[in-house]
C-alpha cells in the first residue's frame, strides 16, 4: 500500500519529519502537557521546515504538495502521543489556513496566510457556540454592518489555539433572519479591542489551548470579510470533507501508535514463564484489533487519493471520521487492556492515548451528527454539492 501512494519523496518526507518531531517536538511534549501551553518557538521551526505550507499556493511561500503529504504529516504527529500537540498544529495548518486561503482577499492572505506558512502567526476557527454545539445554523454570534465596518458580538466555545492565537476566523450571522443563509465569514486580529478568551480545562488534548471566546462590540473593518456576504455557511459546509477526512486520518495513525507501542510491550512482559504475546486470547485480540486499523487505513488512503484528484468526497470523509474515531477509541481501550496496571499509569502511554482518543467522536461534529448526515445522503438522497466561491 506504501507503494501504491506514497512515491520516494514521500518516504523522504516521512523520515525527515519524524527525525524533526523527534529532536525538536518529543523533549518538550510533557512540559506542555502539564501547562497547556505551546512554546511560540516551536511554531517557528515548524514553519521554518514548511509543515504549514505544504499545500499551500507557492506565492505566499507554500509548497503546493500532493494531499499525501498532508496525510504523512497528519500520522507522524499521532505517533509522539501528544493529541494536543497534534491538534494545536493541524488546526492552524488545516482549519485556519484553509479558510484564509479559500475565502480570504488578496490583502488578507499577504499578511495573514504569508505569516500562518512561516510560523509567525497562529490562526484558530471559530465556529462552535455554547449554546449550539454541532448546530452551525443555530449560532448567535451577529456582525453588524455599520458603514465601512462590522460590529461583532457573541461568543464562541471548544476552539482549539483560541487563547494563544494571532487571529481568528469567525462565523457569524449578518441576516439573522435568514438562519444558515444569513452567516459571513471574518477574519478578526487578536489585538482587536472586545476580543477576551478564557481558557478550558479539558479531560485530554492537554498541551493545546482550548478557548471559550467572547466578542463585546467588536469592530473590524468591512474588509475583513471573506469571500462573499450571507455565505458562511456553504464555505463552512465546503470544507467539512477535508476536516472529518483528517480527523479519520488521525483516528487510524493513533490506533497505529498504539498497536506499535503495545505489540512491543507485549513482546517483553512476560508472565507465567512466557511473554504475554504467546497467550491465544491475547493474540487473538491483537489480531482484531490490527484488522480493524488497517481496514480504516486502507479506507482512509482511497478517499485520500479521490480528494488529491479533487473529487468532493464529503460522504467518505463523513463515513471516515464516523468509523476511525470509533475503532481508535476501541483499539486503544483494548491496548491499554493489554498492559494491565502498568496501562493506567501515566508513564505509560496508554493513559494519554485513551484521554485524547475520546475527543475523535466529539469534535468536528459529534458521531450522532454524522449518521444523520450520511442518512440523509443514502435514505433521502440528498446531494451535497461542492460550493466555491
Amino acid at each position: 500500500m506504501n507503494n501504491l501512494y506514497f512515491n520516494e519523496e514521500h518516504h523522504l518526507f516521512r523520515e525527515s519529519l519524524k527525525d524533526f518531531l523527534q529532536k525538536e517536538v518529543v523533549p518538550h511534549i510533557d512540559k506542555w502537557e502539564k501547562t497547556g501551553h505551546i512554546d511560540r518557538f516551536i511554531w517557528k521551526k515548524m514553519g521554518d521546515m514548511g509543515f504549514f505550507g505544504i499545500n499551500y499556493p507557492e506565492a505566499y511561500g507554500g509548497l503546493n504538495l500532493d494531499f499525501f503529504y498532508t496525510v504523512i504529516f497528519l500520522e507522524e504527529l499521532q505517533k509522539i502521543n501528544s493529541g494536543g500537540f497534534a491538534a494545536a498544529m493541524w488546526a492552524h495548518a488545516y482549519l485556519a489556513m484553509t479558510h484564509l486561503n479559500a475565502e480570504g482577499s488578496e490583502q488578507l492572505k499577504q499578511k495573514y496566510l504569508t505569516a500562518s506558512i512561516t510560523g509567525d502567526m497562529i490562526g484558530c476557527l471559530c465556529i462552535t457556540e455554547p449554546f449550539g454545539g454541532s448546530d452551525v445554523a443555530g449560532m448567535r454570534t451577529t456582525a453588524d454592518k455599520k458603514g465601512d465596518t462590522y460590529v461583532i458580538n457573541g461568543s464562541k466555545t471548544f476552539i482549539t489555539n483560541g487563547v494563544y492565537s494571532d487571529y481568528l476566523i469567525v462565523a457569524a450571522k449578518t441576516t439573522p433572519s435568514a438562519g444558515n443563509k444569513g452567516i459571513s465569514i471574518f477574519l478578526i486580529d487578536r489585538n482587536t479591542a472586545g476580543v477576551s478568551a478564557t481558557k478550558l480545562d479539558k479531560l485530554g488534548w492537554r498541551a493545546s489551548d482550548t478557548g471559550e471566546i467572547a466578542f463585546d462590540n467588536v469592530v473590524i473593518p468591512a474588509a475583513n470579510l471573506m469571500g462573499e456576504e450571507n455565505m458562511g455557511f456553504n464555505y463552512i459546509m465546503q470544507h467539512f470533507a477535508s476536516e472529518r477526512l483528517i480527523m479519520g486520518i488521525n483516528a487510524h495513525a493513533r490506533a497505529e501508535f498504539a498497536l506499535e507501542y503495545a505489540t512491543q510491550y507485549m513482546s517483553e512482559r512476560t508472565a507465567f514463564g512466557k511473554t504475554i504475546d504467546k497467550f491465544q486470547a491475547l493474540r487473538h485480540s491483537l489480531a482484531d484489533c490490527y484488522t480493524q486499523m488497517e481496514i480504516c487505513k486502507t479506507f482512509n488512503y482511497t478517499v485520500a487519493y479521490r480528494m488529491n484528484l479533487g473529487e468532493y468526497v464529503v460522504k467518505e470523509a463523513t463515513m471516515s471520521k464516523l468509523q476511525c474515531t470509533k475503532m481508535a477509541d476501541e483499539v486503544i481501550y483494548q491496548c491499554l487492556q493489554f498492559l494491565g496496571g502498568y496501562g493506567y499509569m501515566e508513564e505509560y502511554p496508554m493513559a494519554r492515548l485513551s484521554r485524547d482518543s475520546r475527543l475523535g467522536p466529539i469534535g468536528g461534529g459529534t458521531s450522532e451528527i454524522l449518521r444523520e448526515i450520511i442518512a440523509k445522503m443514502i435514505i433521502d438522497k440528498k446531494d451535497y454539492k461542492p460550493i466555491t466561491k
